[in-house]
């Protein structure tokens, strides 16, 4: 490799840090945007980032005249299934994150996403059959300590940890069953695509219940619910762009913002109270991670030597 081709790949690494940094510190802002549309319900924001997401992508595909992809979709009934599969796990990542966030336990959904990772290689093992490393399996053990001991310490189940965990685990799972054969853009208009007949359903249920907030609440308060498509879109782009120019290891450690940001967030802005309890899980969970990553640094060093 010449020296200017170094210095260009050099340059690309450092756009893609950057990118890959602006997705995960918009994604770790989530609670307090999310904080921000009350007094909407998790439902209604559910809804609207649903269909905003697939009108701003709909609008960018449209400029670009990029939809001879979504004819071949859909007349792919197999990978239209995952696809909505996909989109059924997200609506209920979605969701519970939001309700996390507005009944104040957004340190619960911070827990959820620290633990992501652990799940997802405890779902290759179950579900692809894959070997563990040695780290990786001392990984998952620290990490089964530290679900025993919320549940016992803490007195209650995780669920709102656990669920996030578990279905944003299994939607990476679908995404890669989809393989390469659709970037970020395209997943998620297609996902949106299968959602917005249940977005639909779920707005007209709470204007029933005479909880829709949409056009009631102010000008302000509508657009930023409308808003959800590109607050939804952009950190995905961003991630897209910067998974191009980065190395796997580079994602995998840069992820670990996301939940730090918004255990942050939600502890010294939102004013949540954590228990001492819930901090040693936390701790213990850091501990799992920091094996994780050591493992996937040398994972990486090992694949370039």
């Amino acid at each position: 490799m010449s020296a200017a081709d170094g210095a260009a790949q050099r340059d690309e690494t450092r756009r893609g840090t950057l990118y890959g940094a602006a997705a995960y510190g918009i994604w770790g802002a989530f609670p307090l945007y999310f904080h921000a549309l009350k007094p909407a319900g998790p439902f209604e924001i559910l809804a609207h980032r649903i269909l905003w997401s697939f009108l701003f992508c709909a609008a960018i595909l449209l400029l670009r005249r990029d939809l001879a992809w979504l004819r071949s979709l859909l007349a792919d009934r197999r990978r239209m299934g995952v696809v909505t599969a996909a989109g059924i796990l997200l609506a209920i990542n979605w969701v519970v994150y939001v309700l996390a966030v507005l009944s104040g336990r957004t340190y619960e959904a911070a827990l959820g996403y620290f633990i992501n990772p652990l799940v997802t290689v405890a779902l290759g093992v179950v579900l692809l059959g894959e070997r563990l490393r040695p780290l990786q399996q001392a990984a998952l053990a620290v990490g089964a300590i530290a679900a025993t001991y919320l549940v016992v310490a803490g007195g209650i189940f995780p669920w709102i940890s656990i669920t996030l965990a578990l279905s944003f685990g299994l939607y990476g799972l679908l995404k890669k069953r989809l393989g390469v054969s659709m970037d970020a853009l395209h997943s998620l208009t297609a996902e949106t695509v299968a959602l917005v007949p249940v977005a639909v359903i779920v707005l007209v249920l709470v204007a029933r219940r005479g909880e829709l907030t949409f056009g009631s609440a102010g000008v302000p308060h509508a657009l930023a619910l409308a808003s959800a498509g590109v607050v939804t879109a952009i950190p995905l782009l961003l991630f897209a762009a910067a998974a191009r120019r980065v190395p796997l290891v580079t994602i995998g450690l840069l992820q670990f913002a996301t939940p730090l940001l918004q255990l942050l967030a939600g502890v010294l802005i939102l004013r949540e109270h954590v228990s001492p309890a819930l901090w040693v899980g936390f701790a213990i969970v850091w501990v799992a991670l920091a094996i994780l990553a050591t493992d996937m640094v040398r994972q990486s060093r090992s694949a370039r030597a």
